[in-house]
Order: C-alpha cells, then structure tokens, then sequence
C-alpha cells in the first residue's frame, strides 16, 4: 500500500490492496482544531493539516486542498470565506462583461493565493512519505461557471460562439493551474475538478467539456504526472464521454452505480474511484459506514480502483 499503489490504481492497473484516498479538504482544519479561513491563508498550517489528516485516516494519496474558488480568487474575482467550508465565488465578472472588458488574465504561481499554496504544497511533500500528494484543479466548465454564473450553460445552446470563447480562456487557467500542481508544487497526481459536469448533455460535453480539458492534461503528462477527472452529481449520461478526456483515472459521486462506472473505465483501461457515500453513510448515518464500505470494496475490485467518498 501507499504512494505506489495509488499511482498504479489511477492509471488502471491491478493492485494487491484497494488503495485509500479520503478527500479531507478543510476538515482537516477542524482536526488540528484551526478555522478553514485560517489554514487556507497560512502554509504552514495547511501542511500541517494536511500531513496530520493523512496519518490519522492512513491514507495513501490525500489532495493538498479542496478549494475550486483558487483559480478565480487568483484572478481577482470576488469571494466569501467562511470558516468551516472553502471559500465560495460570489462575483460572476462576464454576466455582464465580455472577456476583453473584464481585463482578466491568466493567474500565475506569484498571483492571488497561489504563493500559500505552493509553499504548502512543498512542505507537505516533503513530509508524507509514502502518500501521494494529490493536487485539484478547478476545471474549465466549473471555472467558466465562475465567471460566467449560470448563463454559460444557456449560452452553449443559445450564444455557442460565446461560450467557446469563454471554456477557452477557463481551459487556459486550468491548465497553468495543473502546471503549477505538476512542476510547480510536485504533486504526484493532478486531477481536474467538475462539480457542475454532471448539468450537461453528452453532446454538449463533447463539444465544449472534452477540448477545454487538453491542454491541462497535457501539462499534466508532460510533466511526467498521473492525471484524473473528478466528477459531481449523477453523470451516469456522460461516464463514457468522460473517458474521452484523456485523463487515465475517474473519480465519481455516490450518486452513480459502481458497477457502471467500473465497467466503462475497464473498457478504456482507466482508473475509477469512490463511492463511499458522503451525505447517507459518512454525514447522516443513515447508511451503515461500513457495509457502505464493503459495497463499494466488492464493486471495485482490485484492477485499477481507489476507494474514496463518493
């Protein structure tokens, strides 16, 4: 177990033990008993939640953070913290604004946030051993969501050409920000983050969704680091299209059937994690944790799954 068997399971191989990567986020705050707004804005306090949430749930890989409003904070645009969840992007800058009125530019490791978690990023590398360090990066669709608010969902049906331009400048961020995670930070895997992937046809996500993750993914690869999609919601309509992307693993919500998603990812020789139920199981207990477990365990199998919340 550890970092290597993580490595071998997202990119579909078969591993003797199911490797475990519990998705912390700022839970870990609450561990080392700090607010989400104080460790999200200090390295060393990061790192330390980070490494400290790693060793107490054993885990063999962890994400560095869970925070899809980095990219878009780093931009400038407007947020609100809160003390016991990750920051949410309130300021949508293209509602009413084209990309050229807005005056926005790609973020860089010296921009917004980025300096904190980079230095996190290298310090709690090099105290996790044998974990891997899982860096996220907001994904085109859901930063593009950002800056356009719920309008770019209409405009891929109603104003294509907008949209195109908008998922083009979202997939330039996204992929700085896979750069900055693979080169920058050193993480093992870089994964692309779509909570709102799941509130498009599969059409549209082969249109729109698919071209904008390229060059993330292949900053990715070319800096010689396992890549995944991690996916929100009930996507049982686009769990093939997400194979397309090009990402070796696939991440996916409770909400979908383990046995679908592992069947799709076998067909494509890709890794597929989850499905460890968050609200049912983990939150309400409503669910038994562990037969929730042992389900998921049995559906997985050992060719190339990771356990983890769905």
């Amino acid at each position: 177990m550890g970092k290597q068997a993580v490595l071998d399971a997202y990119q579909g191989k078969y591993t003797p033990v199911v490797p475990w990567v519990p998705y912390v986020g700022v839970h870990g705050a609450y561990l080392i008993g700090e607010t989400a707004t104080t460790v999200l804005q200090d390295a060393d306090l990061l790192a330390k939640a980070v490494v400290n949430a790693a060793a107490r749930y054993k885990a063999d890989g962890i994400p560095l953070v869970f925070d899809l409003a980095v990219e878009a904070m780093s931009m400038g645009i407007e947020a609100k913290w809160f003390d016991d969840n990750p920051p949410t992007v309130i300021a949508h800058p293209l509602v009413d604004k084209s990309l050229a009125e807005a005056n926005l530019s790609i973020p860089g490791p010296q921009d917004g946030r980025w300096p904190v978690i980079i230095e996190a990023g290298k310090k709690a590398k090099a105290q996790l051993g044998d974990v891997a360090l899982i860096g996220l990066a907001c994904g085109p669709l859901t930063l593009a969501s950002h800056l356009r608010g719920a309008k770019i969902f209409t405009d891929m049906v109603k104003k294509p050409e907008l949209a195109m331009e908008i998922m083009e400048f979202a997939a330039k961020v996204t992929a700085e920000s896979a750069r900055i995670y693979a080169e920058e930070i050193g993480c093992d895997i870089v994964a692309l983050v779509e909570p709102v992937g799941s509130q498009v046809r599969p059409e549209t996500y082969d249109k729109f969704v698919i071209p904008a993750c390229q060059e993330a993914i292949d900053k990715i690869h070319g800096a010689d680091k396992v890549s995944a999609l991690y996916i929100c919601g009930d996507a049982t309509k686009i769990v093939e299209n997400m194979m397309y992307t090009g990402c070796q693993c696939v991440c996916v919500d409770e909400q979908l059937n383990m046995n679908y998603v592992r069947d799709g990812a076998m067909k494509y020789g890709r890794g597929f994690g989850g499905n460890l139920k968050l609200t049912l199981a983990l939150s309400l207990g409503i669910i038994d944790p562990r037969e929730d477990a042992i389900v998921s365990l049995a559906a997985g199998g050992k060719v190339g799954y990771t356990f983890s919340p769905g």
